[in-house]
């Protein structure tokens, strides 16, 4: 270089959203909120805690699809699918195929029951099959959990796109915080449904400008799917049986299908929308059409995160040093290809904080509901509908604040938001699944045996999750896919006024000694996340049939009549769940006797009670309507029913 030159290291200048990036934001958040406005003012708002919290069970198949759909996807997927997908390649995919058993074993196993009892709570059920306190350990447990990673959710973009961006993080966090919170709040289940319909294709939008803008880059989808496999990112035959190893078939197939069926399966969150539903047809109808609006959702982050990979194959972002976490790589290709399209990033921003708004305004109308029909009417049954209603709006309202606390809190964590996330939920997930299947199909689990296996699949899991967080795997072990910085900015070079950009190899990295670490970390410790939960299923299945076992099984003749699996799937899959009680008066509190006599000789078949006629005949003096003891005929089976049994003593 002559005289006067002089060599500057390349520094990467900070990308920012302009104004029309936070106008297009702005404008989904409007849109959102005028969804719950609209659902709030329609005929009145909501009238019952039932409208509130499942759509007064009206609700079709397409929307409530897309919804439970849209919820799968928070923000935390929406940046880290692409990045897994770069990082680990095209296998990625194979997850499409555990949602699809997870589909079919949730639409036999699991809807027919939740759908045909007619529960709000899926926690009920526990108290049907075990007891109360079964029942409010799960509905504890489920509050906890959701709500850290409900906080998690929203404090996880807001960091990753100022670490990014800049983007000021309490400005994010209050704005998405405090919208959700009011449209879940004054529009409730159908407020939610809507909102996350027109989240899901505010995502899919996103995703699909960035795999076009970025194809066009590369110079086509042959370029892109060349580069792909030259560098092993086409990697569908990946069969290692390895459990350490993050991502391969057996993975996605075996610990895939648990993680999606704890969270489809029994989650409240995922329940309570497809019981919403009009008919069982319409809700198994809503589970496929959500694993269509997942493949599709999925298939297009993978797809972003191959063709990232194909524009950044000659140096890596996170190699160079312009981000410091995987998690980073999807806002820092979209503020970069589209830098000369003011308006496309907040695009992308929009679809970030539509994953975060759909994620957390599910959560917190699923734990008001489960502390309605768990905690509250219970304890007060003789709240009136519109009381309810009052006191459902305001958990939500309570909820929503504390998901935005535990957001604030979350900065104590640091980087470690993302990890936080799936630990917490497969945690507490797999277990709770082993405790459903331990009620459903395993006729001698007695209450013992299902808290002593939640229990140990808790301590199981959570043992091997914090293991894994403070002793992570190596990238070697969890099969981590070379990337590049050969062809990299290195030096501003300057000779009077003209500047170039010197591009070159990076440098070789530093590599710090390893800390010592115990046998233990290479091999449990190593486990791939996705089988956190399946670990805690099964340990809580096994332990309890165990427990049942050592402590006195139950005989099926003393379950309670309709909770097994196989008892409810006797009962026709026609059966609406607004069918109607027939009412028959109430049981005096001076004829305990009638009371047990008329429900001892009761046989339930196909959710009939055979002996209708001489209760009627029993019950028609004397009864007025309204009170503890008050009795219904069911046609259906339906969980007051059970409580009734439970308070006469029967």
């Amino acid at each position: 270089m002559s005289q006067g030159g002089h060599l500057e290291v390349f520094k990467a200048e900070m990308l920012t959203f302009s104004l029309w990036d936070y106008g297009v934001f702005g404008l989904m958040l409007l849109i959102s909120t005028g969804i719950g406005l609209f659902y709030a003012l329609r005929k009145g708002g909501q009238k019952t805690s039932d409208d509130f919290f499942t759509g007064g069970r009206q609700m079709s198949a397409v929307p409530v699809g897309l919804s439970l759909s849209a919820s799968f996807m928070s923000a935390i997927q929406v940046l880290g699918v692409p990045a897994e997908a770069y990082r680990y390649g095209m296998k990625f995919l194979w997850m499409c195929v555990g949602q699809l058993l997870n589909t079919l074993l949730t639409a036999y196993l699991f809807l027919p029951v939740f759908y045909r009892l007619r529960l709000t709570s899926t926690y009920e059920y526990l108290e049907l099959r075990f007891s109360k306190k079964v029942r409010l350990c799960g509905t504890i447990q489920y509050i906890i959990a959701t709500m850290l990673y409900t906080g998690i959710v929203i404090y996880a973009p807001a960091l990753i796109l100022n670490q990014v961006t800049g983007l000021d993080i309490w400005a994010s966090l209050l704005s998405t915080g405090t919208i959700c919170t009011f449209y879940t709040t004054i529009g409730g289940m159908k407020a939610v449904i809507w909102t996350d319909v027109f989240q899901v294709f505010v995502m899919l939008s996103g995703f699909i400008a960035i795999v076009i803008q970025g194809t066009l880059m590369v110079g086509g989808p042959g370029q892109v799917l060349n580069i792909a496999y030259n560098n092993s990112r086409i990697n569908f035959d990946d069969f290692n049986p390895d459990p350490r190893s993050r991502y391969t078939f057996w993975t996605f197939i075996f610990g895939g299908t648990m993680v999606w069926l704890s969270m489809y399966g029994v989650n409240q969150a995922q329940v309570q929308r497809y019981v919403a539903c009009k008919t069982e047809k319409e809700a198994k109808l809503a589970l496929l059409v959500n694993q269509v609006g997942l493949f599709f959702i999925v298939s297009s982050a993978v797809a972003c995160g191959i063709v990232m990979f194909a524009l950044y194959k000659d140096c890596d972002p996170l190699l160079a040093g312009h981000i410091s976490a995987p998690d980073q790589y999807m806002p820092y290709l979209v503020l970069d290809i589209f830098e000369k399209y003011p308006g496309v990033p907040g695009l992308f921003l929009a679809c970030a904080y539509s994953g975060t708004l759909s994620t957390a305004s599910t959560s917190i109308n699923a734990m008001a509901a489960v502390t309605v029909e768990d905690l509250i009417k219970p304890s007060m049954p003789s709240l009136s509908p519109r009381k309810l209603t009052l006191i459902s709006k305001g958990l939500s309202l309570i909820y929503g604040t504390s998901c935005i606390t535990v957001a604030a809190l979350s900065s104590l964590l640091g980087g470690g938001v993302l990890q936080g996330s799936f630990t917490v939920m497969g945690v507490i997930s797999g277990p709770l699944l082993g405790a459903f299947i331990l009620g459903m199909f395993i006729p001698s689990c007695n209450t013992v045996g299902v808290f002593c296996g939640l229990g140990i699949g808790f301590v199981l899991s959570f043992w091997v999750a914090v293991g894994g967080t403070i002793y992570p795997p190596s990238p070697e072990t969890m099969g981590v896919l070379p990337s590049y910085g050969n062809f990299c900015p290195l030096y501003n070079a300057s000779e009077g006024l003209n500047g170039t950009i010197v591009f070159g190899p990076l440098p070789p990295l530093n590599i710090s000694e390893p800390m010592e670490r115990p046998a233990i970390a290479d091999d449990f410790y190593a486990m791939s996340y996705l089988y956190y939960g399946a670990l805690g299923t099964l340990s809580t299945v096994i332990i309890g049939i165990l427990a049942s076992c050592l402590t006195g099984p139950v005989k099926r003749s003393t379950n309670r009549p309709g909770v097994l699996w196989w008892d409810v799937m006797k009962q026709t899959s026609s059966i609406s769940p607004e069918e109607p009680k027939i009412p028959f008066a109430k049981v005096s509190q001076d004829s305990p006797d009638l009371q047990k006599k008329a429900f001892g000789s009761a046989i339930l078949v196909s959710g009939v009670w055979a002996d209708e006629k001489a209760l009627v005949a029993k019950a028609e003096s004397g009864f007025t309507e309204g009170s503890e003891e008050f009795l219904c005929l069911c046609t259906s089976l339906e969980p007051s029913c059970f409580h009734l049994l439970r308070e006469t003593d029967v």
